[in-house]
C-alpha cells in the first residue's frame, strides 16, 4: 500500500467512527464481534438499539451465512455495549484495511476493551466440537497486515489481564473454557488435512479465517484485546468426515446457550478492567 492508499484508509476509518457517533457508539464502554452463528447473544442487551450496516455510512458488509449484518448498542449488566453481529473476512475480497475498518474506528470514538468472537475448527483430537477456547496468541497465514506503516504493535495483541478475567468468570460459572493458540488462514477453502497438520506442528490448536487482522488492529487502536473461538467441528484430517458451513452454524446453535451465559457475565467485569 502507497502512501496515497494508507492515508485514504485512514480516513475511511475515521469517517466510519464520525457515523459510529451519530448512532451513539461512542456510548460504549466494551465492544464485541460476533461470529458465524454466535450473533444471538446481542439478544441479552437491554434498552437495545439495532442498526443494519446499510444504514451506517462507510461499514463493510458480509454476505456470508450465519451474520446479521447489524450493530447492537444496549446495555448488559448495567454498562453500555456495542455488539457486531457478524463480520466482512478477507476472503469475501476485501483488503486487511476494510477488514479492520470497523473494529479501527471503535477504538476511534473512544470504546477501550474488545472481545472478538469466532467459529473455529479444532485441531485436537482430544477438544469435542463445541468447546470454547480462549485465544491466548495466533499465527497469521493471511499473508497481509492491517498495520499502517510506522505504526506499531505489541509481539502479542492479547490482553492477559482481560484473559485472566474470563478464565476466572468461565471458572466461577463451571462454564469449561479451554486455551489454545488460533491459526487465521485465506479462506475461503476449507483448510486441507496436510495445512490441518502444518498448524498443529507450528502450535496452533483451532484454524479459521478472521480474528487476527481485527485483533492486531484493535489494539494498535488503542484497545484492550480479548477473543473467544467456538470449536465447531473438527479440522479437515482429524476424523477423515466432510467439512460444512452447516455443521459450523449447527454446532454454534448448540452451544449458544452456554457461550451466551459465559460472554453475559464476563463483559461487566471486563468493562471494569
Amino acid at each position: 500500500m502507497n502512501n496515497k492508499e494508507m492515508k485514504s484508509a485512514q480516513r475511511q476509518a475515521e469517517d466510519l467512527a464520525e457515523a459510529l457517533r451519530a448512532v451513539g457508539a461512542d456510548q460504549a464502554e466494551f465492544a464485541l464481534v460476533l461470529g458465524s452463528g454466535l450473533g444471538g447473544f446481542a439478544d441479552r442487551l437491554e434498552d437495545a438499539v439495532a442498526i443494519p450496516y446499510a444504514q451506517i455510512p462507510g461499514m463493510p458488509q458480509s454476505a456470508v451465512p450465519g451474520h446479521a449484518g447489524r450493530l447492537v448498542l444496549g446495555n448488559l449488566g448495567g454498562r453500555r455495549v456495542l455488539v457486531q453481529q457478524g463480520r466482512v473476512h478477507f476472503y469475501e475480497g476485501w483488503s486487511a484495511y476494510e477488514v479492520t475498518r470497523a473494529v479501527r474506528a471503535f477504538g476511534m470514538v473512544g470504546i477501550r476493551g474488545l472481545l472478538l468472537t469466532n467459529a473455529a475448527g479444532g485441531v485436537r483430537h482430544d477438544w469435542d466440537p463445541g468447546t470454547l477456547m480462549r485465544i491466548t496468541d495466533h499465527i497469521n497465514l493471511q499473508g497481509v497486515s492491517p498495520l499502517f506503516a510506522g505504526e506499531g504493535g505489541l509481539e502479542n495483541p492479547y490482553d492477559p489481564q482481560l484473559g485472566a478475567i474470563l478464565d476466572s468468570v468461565a471458572a466461577s460459572e463451571g462454564l469449561p473454557l479451554r486455551t489454545g493458540v488460533y491459526v487465521g488462514n485465506p479462506g475461503p477453502a476449507y483448510e486441507t488435512p496436510a495445512e490441518v497438520e502444518m498448524a498443529r506442528r507450528l502450535g496452533g490448536d483451532a484454524v479459521g479465517m478472521s480474528t487476527v487482522l481485527e485483533a492486531t488492529a484493535g489494539q494498535a487502536a488503542g484497545m484492550s484485546v480479548c477473543a473467544i473461538s467456538c470449536i465447531t467441528n473438527f479440522a479437515a484430517g482429524i476424523t477423515g468426515e466432510a467439512l460444512s458451513h452447516e455443521e459450523v452454524m449447527e454446532t454454534g446453535a448448540a452451544v449458544a446457550a452456554r457461550f451466551e451465559a459465559l460472554l453475559a457475565a464476563a463483559v461487566p467485569k471486563l468493562c471494569d478492567s
